[in-house]
Parts: structure tokens; C-alpha cells; sequence
């Protein structure tokens, strides 16, 4: 009865994750079509805007106008530079001060990768999710300003009489700028709408909008403050971000992240990562690879989480494994032979630049090469990725994804008749194995049936 229970899960949790892909797919396309009415409209608007600037100044006019849908922008405002002059101390002091805080700020920005746009005054703006759009900016802005405000309140520990104090506001949405000679000019009502949120705080506090808050709840605590009036929409929903979640904090005033918020973090950004390798896919695979193609690649990253999550992996370790099956034939872009040596070169020339580790990297590149056939894994994670790599062996499309295969390698010259295909077939999906306890359970018995099926289509 135990086993009828867990088989019944198993198909449950792969027709959700069935589901859920052709959901993704839908909402893409539909996305996809809604950006590209926003951008003719925004384009428009601002070929109007650029008029305007040309006339004005000259000297500001930007190179060229860009939409960005999701961006995230922190707005500080300094509190107590007013406060300075009337100080029974030295205000050569403080203003020192000052400029460290700047400093740090500048620091801070730079750790995180977001862009500075305005530093005037008292008045400190950036922006993350530009010029390279990423889906994290929301949780790195909301980082940088946890970082933001430990800096202050180390500072103030270290004057006699503290004067120094932050407010700021945080929000998510699209706008439309570019690269000025000088920096980087964001136009659009969520510019306009941060500003106010910031204006809105009380002193050493960070403030965000609903649109910010649920995409960071998972990772910080965050405490409903007050509601904001704003155009288009009755009101902006405000929460107070009262420190990263408990076990996601690296210190006890749970200011800085330790390495599992990191690898939640991570997991946001491989869909940014995915996005990436599934175009250069797209891109760069000859037209001949019917099998090997972005739907494959699609397939293995799927199936390697579903029996992750079944298999017990945590999430680091799930993390690994669907790298390593994003890019595990990203390799026939160069070479179709050695392909998983040249997938191996791919990941190690762009993982870098998506802060994985070198211990990680190579964890990562293992995977990879374990799918070299015949396949031999050596652990659980090797042993998922081979299982998901061959999964339509246990398929009920079998048969059609093999004749892609057999499409594939002629193609490429490698003749042979249909009917030695299905018996070339037959020997290897009859010496072939699951190693996964997952694999076993879901494709097994279908395995058994593609035998028979190919048994009565080979002609003796």
C-alpha cells in the first residue's frame, strides 16, 4: 500500500511539473507579446522625450532609449546634515563623516552591482535590474539597503553625538532611460513613486512597496507599515523590512546573508542564467539537431528537479544539478563528437559571471561529463542527471523522440536503414538501466512496453 502511495505521489508531482511547464511556456508567450506592445508605445514615447531634451540641452541627450520591466530603485535620504551647524562640536568632523557614509554607499553599490544615478545632498539614488536585466535586483537593492543602514549605525557608534540617520524607500517596476554622458537617466512613475515611499519612513528604516515585498517575502522579514496613495491604482501597499529571515542571517541583528540565502538567491538567478544558454541555444545549434535541441535541454532540467525533489536533494544540491543539465549539451554549438568536453568549456567560461565558486563550477562540470554515454555514474547526482537525459526511453513518446534521433544522425551522413535504427534501438534500450529509485518507479514499466513495441516494428 506504501509503494501504490508513493507511485501515485510520483505521478502526481510529474503531472504538476507538466503542467507548470506548459503554464511557464504560455505565460512567456504572452509576456513576450504584452513587452512588445509596451516597447512600441515606449519607444514612441520616447522618440518625444528625446525631441524634448535635443531642444532644451544637448549636452544631456541620451544614446539610445531603453525599457526595462523590472527594475528596482533605492532612494536615501540622509537625515541630519541640517543638524551639523548646530552641533556643540567640530563640523569639519561630521562632514568627514559624511563623506565616508557616501563612500561606503559607493561601496555597497559596486558589492551588489547596482547602478548610481544620483548622489546630491542628502540625497543618495541606484538602481539594480540595469543595464543587464536580471530578475534578483529586488533582493540585491533590498540587501544593499540592510548594508546601508548597518553602515550608519556603525558610524554613529563611533561619534560622541550621533546626528546621522536613513530613510529609504524601495520599489519594483519598469522604466524607460539609458547611458547619458554622464550616467544613467531612468524616467517613469517608478522613479517618482520610490521617492515618495522614502519620504515616508521613519529615521534608520527601509520601506518597500507591494510590488517589491513579494518578491523579497520569502527571504526577508517584513512588516506592514502604512498604504500610499498612487496613480493609476487606489493605493501602494508599504512594508517596514525589519532584517533577513532568521535562518537566512549570517548576524544576529540579521543585517548580513549567510550561504543559504545565498543559494535561495541563486536559484532566482538561474532563471536569468537559463534565459541566457536556452537563447544562445536557439542561436547557435545547427538546424540538423532534431534530438538535441532547446526542448531536450528543457526536458533534462526539468526532470532532473522533479527527481531531485523526489530523490531528497537540498536546495544547493539542486541548484548543481540543474546547472549542469542547463548547459550539459550546450556543447554541439562548437563540436558534435566531444560535445560534453565542449560543454564543459561553456560552463567554465560563463558560470564565473554568475558568482558561482570554482569548487562549485567543478561540481558542476563533473555532472556534465557524466552524461558521456555509456553512462556510469558514480553518485546520486550524476545518477539523476543520466536518468534524465535518457528519460524518453521510458516515455510513451518514445517513439517519435527516437525517430528524431535517427533524423539527427542522418543528417550528418551516418546512413542506415530505419529497421536497423529500431534494432540498434532495441540493444541499447535493452542494456539500459535507471539508476535513480525515481527513475525505476516512473519509467520502468513503460521502458518494458517500448521493448515490445519496437520488437513488432523491426522487420526480420
Amino acid at each position: 500500500m506504501e509503494t501504490s502511495s508513493k507511485q501515485k505521489l510520483l505521478k502526481r508531482i510529474a503531472s504538476l511539473v507538466a503542467e507548470n511547464k506548459d503554464l511557464k511556456e504560455n505565460q512567456r508567450a504572452l509576456t513576450d507579446a504584452f513587452n512588445q506592445l509596451t516597447d512600441e508605445v515606449e519607444k514612441h514615447r520616447a522618440r518625444i522625450e528625446k525631441a524634448k531634451v535635443d531642444q532644451a540641452d544637448p549636452s544631456k541627450q541620451t544614446a539610445r532609449q531603453t525599457r526595462f520591466n523590472t527594475v528596482t530603485i533605492l532612494f536615501v535620504e540622509m537625515q541630519g546634515l541640517s543638524d551639523v551647524v548646530t552641533v556643540d562640536a567640530n563640523t569639519a568632523q561630521y562632514m568627514d563623516r559624511l563623506d565616508d557614509i557616501i563612500l561606503g554607499f559607493n561601496e555597497i553599490v559596486e558589492k551588489y552591482q547596482l547602478v548610481k544615478l544620483h548622489s546630491i545632498g542628502d540625497s543618495f539614488i541606484c538602481a539594480g535590474g540595469i543595464p543587464e536585466k536580471n530578475m534578483t535586483n529586488p533582493i540585491t537593492v533590498t540587501l544593499a539597503a540592510l548594508e546601508m543602514l548597518k553602515l550608519v549605525e556603525t558610524c554613529m557608534q563611533k561619534d560622541d553625538e550621533p546626528v546621522w540617520g536613513l530613510n529609504i524607500g524601495i520599489h519594483t517596476g519598469s522604466v524607460i532611460g539609458g547611458r547619458t554622458r554622464s550616467n544613467y537617466d531612468l524616467k517613469g512613475d517608478t522613479v517618482n513613486v520610490t521617492s515618495r515611499i522614502g519620504s515616508l519612513c521613519k529615521k534608520n528604516t527601509a520601506l518597500v512597496s507591494d510590488t517589491t515585498y513579494e518578491l523579497v517575502k520569502e527571504l526577508f522579514d517584513c512588516r506592514y507599515t502604512s498604504a500610499l496613495p498612487v496613480k493609476y491604482r487606489n493605493k501602494l501597499d508599504l512594508f517596514t523590512v525589519t532584517g533577513i529571515k532568521a535562518k537566512f542571517a549570517a548576524d544576529q541583528k540579521r543585517y548580513l546573508p549567510n550561504e543559504s540565502f545565498r543559494t535561495q538567491w541563486m536559484l532566482v538567478q538561474f532563471s536569468d542564467l537559463q534565459e541566457y544558454i536556452l537563447d544562445k541555444l536557439e542561436k547557435e545549434l545547427p538546424e540538423y539537431l532534431y534530438y538535441h535541441n532547446v526542448k531536450h535541454t528543457v526536458d533534462v532540467v526539468t526532470e532532473c528537479e522533479l527527481i531531485g525533489w523526489a530523490e531528497g536533494l537540498d536546495d544547493h544540491q539542486l541548484l548543481l544539478l540543474k546547472t549542469a543539465a542547463l548547459f550539459h549539451d550546450s556543447g554541439h554549438t562548437i563540436s558534435y563528437t566531444d560535445h560534453e568536453e565542449r560543454s564543459v568549456d561553456i560552463a567554465r567560461q560563463n558560470l564565473p559571471k554568475y558568482r558561482y565558486t570554482p569548487q562549485e563550477i567543478n561540481e558542476i562540470c563533473r555532472i556534465i561529463m557524466a552524461t558521456k554515454l555509456p553512462p556510469k555514474p558514480a553518485d546520486l547526482l550524476e545518477a539523476i542527471i543520466c536518468d534524465s537525459d535518457l528519460d524518453y526511453l521510458g516515455r510513451t513518446d518514445f517513439v517519435p523522440v527516437s525517430n528524431t534521433l535517427y533524423a539527427e544522425l542522418t543528417a550528418q551522413g551516418k546512413s542506415m536503414s530505419l529497421n536497423e535504427w529500431n534494432k540498434l534501438q532495441l540493444k541499447f534500450i535493452g542494456s539500459h538501466q535507471y539508476f535513480t529509485k525515481t527513475g525505476r518507479k516512473l519509467r520502468e514499466v513503460k521502458k518494458q512496453e517500448q521493448i515490445e513495441r519496437i520488437k513488432q516494428m523491426i522487420e526480420n
